[in-house]
């Protein structure tokens, strides 16, 4: 089996025909179904949030098989992400996504069981001691990007778990746990 890194690829990674969109609905599905876990699976292990359609990602190409995916391809593959919730368009033009390996509410939930976990109920923490302190290494929440920790933390606001404060820079964020 063919590795990436310490990640394994699946078998169909060097299928040569799933490198190019299939025409007949049927297996063009099950190409998609496919490459949608594919990506996931290897954004979560990587702890990869960004990925941009024109940019290098190991996924994109096969060199075993010497083959690539075209742009339209990876757009294909990418909507599909996007249109089930699990990825967003960070530009008009669709060159840049945000992957969604855990949906909001998910990484609401992680954060919740990391403050009880932690003892950090009715605590005070900066936004980046989330993302990067101590108590989150070792944790998915360590690197999370923080564009999605801030969506997370705000739904938690909405839902009374927590306060979110601002200092005099967006380093300064805080937030006050009421769980």
């Amino acid at each position: 089996m063919q590795k990436l890194g310490d990640f394994k690829l699946p078998h169909f990674f060097n299928y040569p025909p799933y490198f190019t969109l299939q025409p007949v609905r049927e297996t063009r599905e099950k190409q998609v179904q496919l490459w949608k876990g594919l990506i996931l699976d290897y954004c979560r292990t990587q702890k990869i949030f960004i990925i941009g359609l024109e940019e290098e990602f190991p996924l994109f190409s096969n060199s075993v098989i010497e083959r690539t995916l075209s742009h339209e391809a990876r757009e294909a593959f990418i909507s599909a992400l996007v249109s089930e919730g699990r990825a967003e368009w960070l530009d008009k033009g669709h060159r840049k996504c945000l992957i969604l390996w855990h949906r909001i509410q998910d990484w609401a939930d992680i954060i919740l069981n990391f403050v009880k976990d932690n003892g950090f109920e009715d605590s005070v923490m900066t936004v980046e001691e989330i993302r990067s302190g101590i108590e989150s290494r070792g944790t998915e929440l360590h690197g999370i990007e923080r564009t999605i920790l801030m969506r997370a933390l705000k739904l938690l606001e909405q839902k009374g778990k927590l306060a979110i404060f601002k200092g005099t820079s967006a380093d300064d964020e805080g937030v006050k746990f009421s769980v």
